[in-house]
């Protein structure tokens, strides 16, 4: 079970490019929660969730998540968003 601990690498300041990353409309994203900056801006319990960004609001993006049974609206930093590559598996492939 891996723990929650960052990488050395990972540890210290952020990269610039982390800040001005563009996500597009329909983009699907991981919620992950970047303890180093101050703002944090959603509850734990969404940490890991998968959404799909539905527009831009200022500089943050407005996220569509499914909490249980209810489809929840985010407004978040892209610091705290991580795009999810779609790949498609072939039948037979590994």
């Amino acid at each position: 079970m891996p723990g929650k601990r960052k990488r050395i690498k990972e540890r210290g300041k952020i990269r610039f490019s982390e800040y001005f990353k563009e996500l597009k409309t329909g983009d699907k994203v991981a919620l992950k929660r970047e303890q180093s900056v101050m703002e944090v801006g959603f509850h734990k319990r969404m940490q890991g969730r998968t959404g799909v960004v539905v527009g831009k609001q200022g500089r943050s993006y407005i996220v569509k998540v499914k909490d249980i049974n209810k489809e929840k609206t985010l407004i978040l930093p892209a610091i705290h968003l991580k795009r999810i590559e779609n790949k498609s598996i072939k039948k037979g492939e590994k």
